[in-house]
């Protein structure tokens, strides 16, 4: 926070939390936003496409933003806000058709200049199959440092983060609320310990609860930070084949599990692999996978 533009942008970003193709015209009209304070709300319902009603709030609780001690809340929280022009922010984000304007961080940010990372996802209700099947995807990647990348929710998330963790590796979860509101309260023993010896990132103030459309905008940092997406299990309607769907718009590599072929939960794993997916069952495959790109690109 030691430049003033980046002071504005995140007391901007503290009451009108968007990502940065929404602020990019404000941005192309007022570089600096030195002139957004006194801005009038017809020019701000023209820049930001929403309704003058809605341009006078955000006027005032801008002004009323400026005030307030943002920096110290982040620091007593121990939150470091990472801007889309700050050197820790990842350039792999900005590949993405709405990229976060500020991402909120906790724990190690070293973890964000590492490019060797995988995304593990799958079904909030994944079964013992999930555990089994990361008890050999997950120790060959920490093995040869690959950071795993989850969204902290219940069920296959959770398994990832918790083996990598066992396994002494290293993970980043990124989350659908502010740091003050952890979700779900079941993950909060494990939210913690990622906290603070490992990466939680989100694109959310600390105050923001975890509202349902938020979990959608989370997938696609998933997808951005991702070089590929592992599915252990999931339906084929589900917030995992969302994560997917991003990826595929950005190029990642997908890899997924082959499970029961009566299991309602093995039907997105298999629709992934029929559409082109790489059907995996332990992590060498993945490893092996990314030799013959580099191989193939040499």
């Amino acid at each position: 926070m030691n430049n003033e533009f980046t002071r504005r942008l995140l007391a901007l970003h503290y009451v009108y939390p968007k990502s940065l193709k929404t602020f990019l015209p404000l941005f192309t009209d007022d570089p600096d936003l030195a002139k957004l304070e006194k801005k009038s709300p017809n020019e701000l319902m023209w820049l930001l496409n929403i309704k003058v009603e809605q341009a006078v709030k955000l006027t005032a609780s801008y002004r009323q933003s400026l005030t307030y001690p943002l920096q110290e809340t982040y620091i007593k929280y121990k939150i470091f806000p990472i801007s889309y022009q700050h050197p820790s922010y990842p350039k792999s984000l900005l590949e993405l058709i709405d990229p976060p304007a500020v991402l909120y961080a906790k724990g190690d940010l070293t973890l964000l200049a590492n490019p060797q990372k995988i995304a593990i996802i799958g079904s909030r209700k994944a079964t013992s199959y999930s555990q089994k099947a990361l008890h050999t995807i997950i120790p060959p990647l920490v093995e040869n440092n690959f950071i795993i990348v989850s969204g902290l929710a219940r069920g296959a998330d959770a398994m990832a983060h918790q083996k990598t963790i066992d396994l002494g590796g290293r993970t980043i979860a990124v989350t659908g609320s502010g740091f003050l509101h952890p979700y779900p309260k079941e993950n909060n023993a494990l939210n913690n310990i990622i906290e603070e010896k490992q990466l939680v990132l989100t694109e959310y103030p600390p105050y923001m609860k975890p509202l349902k459309w938020n979990f959608p905008m989370r997938n696609r940092i998933i997808s951005g930070l991702s070089k590929g997406i592992v599915v252990t299990e999931a339906q084929v309607k589900s917030g995992t084949l969302s994560t997917i769907e991003h990826a595929l718009d950005h190029g990642k590599d997908i890899f997924a599990v082959p499970g029961d072929i009566g299991s309602l939960l093995s039907e997105g794993p298999h629709k992934l692999i029929l559409e082109g997916a790489k059907p995996v069952w332990n992590g060498w495959q993945i490893l092996e996978e990314y030799q013959q790109m580099t191989a193939r690109k040499e």
